[in-house]
């Protein structure tokens, strides 16, 4: 695991969301360096898609500031969006293109081309594993293969930190596995802040915790840590203050 002292690539610095007097978030503050996968864990309605809009740039703050790779998510968007590959919860696909198509699409939406759009679009199909799908209509295609194909138009500019939603949520147990694996395998050359509220996936896949409860960041240290003189579950109950239902 990396040093928390080494470069900052994703940040998030005294971030809040207001909605009228609703708090949903307040005071979010960490930084994830070069080359560590971090679990976003939390309860549902935590804060957890709220602060990954926000660091993804789909979500102003009411207060506080995110940055990807140093670049200010609000006031340097597109320098921030070259940096970071995003991976949001049940995203949006064209059902009516092929992965291949929707691929090419949205590697010429990022100004990459010919040769380079094709040896991109290669790559990315070798890591998710999307070759024997590659022609058929995504309408088609199973929830797994679905979520591969997002990932590998999140991977498709070559970003340096990748932020994915509760990925493996839906997921049968094949599935699941298969993708912790491409996580795992993505996690030696990018940074990663994943969110689930799923506690195997905290073990499986991260370097580093950060549990989230309530809007607030509650706890932030190793999985060893969060769990070192109980279960992950006992560990979940105790920062969530209640027996909240979990995947385990």
């Amino acid at each position: 695991m990396s040093e928390q002292t080494a470069e900052p690539m994703i940040e998030a610095r005294g971030l809040s969301k207001y909605y009228g007097e609703f708090v949903a978030i307040e005071d979010i503050s960490f930084s994830i360096p070069k080359g560590q996968v971090v679990a976003f864990l939390g309860p549902n309605g935590a804060g957890k898609s709220t602060t990954m809009k926000i660091l993804s740039g789909f979500l102003a703050a009411s207060k506080g500031a995110g940055r990807i790779a140093g670049f200010d998510v609000a006031t340097e968007r597109l320098d921030a969006s070259r940096a970071l590959g995003y991976l949001p919860e049940n995203g949006p696909l064209y059902e009516n293109m092929t992965p291949r198509e929707l691929l090419e699409f949205f590697g010429e939406a990022r100004g990459l081309k010919s040769k380079a759009l094709a040896d991109r679009v290669e790559r990315v199909v070798f890591q998710t594993d999307l070759k024997e799908v590659l022609q058929k209509p995504i309408s088609k295609l199973s929830r797994g293969f679905r979520q591969r194909v997002g990932l590998a138009q999140a991977l498709l500019h070559d970003p340096q930190a990748l932020i994915m939603d509760e990925p493996t949520s839906g997921l049968d147990p094949n599935q699941i596995r298969e993708f912790r694996k491409n996580i795992k395998e993505l996690g030696k050359s990018k940074t990663i802040l994943i969110s689930t509220h799923i506690l195997q996936e905290v073990e499986a896949v991260a370097d580093r915790v950060l549990f989230i409860h309530n809007g607030r960041l509650v706890f932030d240290g190793t999985p060893q840590d969060l769990h070192k003189d109980c279960t992950l579950e006992e560990s979940f109950y105790r920062l969530t203050g209640s027996k909240q239902e979990v995947n385990v």
